[in-house]
């Protein structure tokens, strides 16, 4: 059975990354929980901007299956061997939810686009977009934890 794309990269990423990835979001989110709006517009430009995991495992397998074509080219046709290795890889990735780069990928930090999406709606709750969450979520109580839960709802 295939994983739901949702979960494909966190349920093959340990759960010690997957809780120092969600404990960085949750930071993030409580250091901008009493921040004024222009500072939640700022994290949420740089969240357009983020990399996820897939663009980073997109762009590693093109450089790579790049690579393989050249030096298949220019030094030896057995280096036309890497790239079929790297389109098993993101077959292998598309289906599963895991490949060889993922681990160094999550270790590194990068996640997943929900998890990206989740900090963004959390975000926007704190600004107050989404007033019926918001409203849930009382001025007392601008708990990253709680937000973040409203979000991922």
């Amino acid at each position: 059975m295939l994983p739901t794309t949702t979960k494909r990269v966190t349920g093959h990423t340990t759960d010690r990354i997957n809780e120092e990835i969600r404990s960085r979001t949750a930071h993030d989110i409580f250091c901008l929980s009493n921040a004024d709006k222009n500072a939640i517009d700022e994290r949420l430009k740089e969240l357009d901007c983020e990399w996820n995991i897939e663009r980073a495992l997109e762009a590693n397998a093109g450089a790579f299956a790049l690579l393989g074509i050249g030096l298949g080219t220019f030094v030896s046709k057995k280096w036309f061997i890497l790239p079929g290795v790297v389109a098993g890889f993101l077959l292998q990735h598309a289906l599963q939810g895991w490949c060889p780069p993922v681990p160094v990928f999550r270790r590194l930090g990068f996640r997943t686009p929900r998890e990206i999406e989740i900090e963004r709606i959390s975000l926007k709750i704190l600004r107050g977009d989404l007033k019926d969450v918001s409203n849930m979520v009382s001025e007392g109580q601008k708990d990253a934890g709680r937000i973040m839960e409203s979000a991922e709802a």
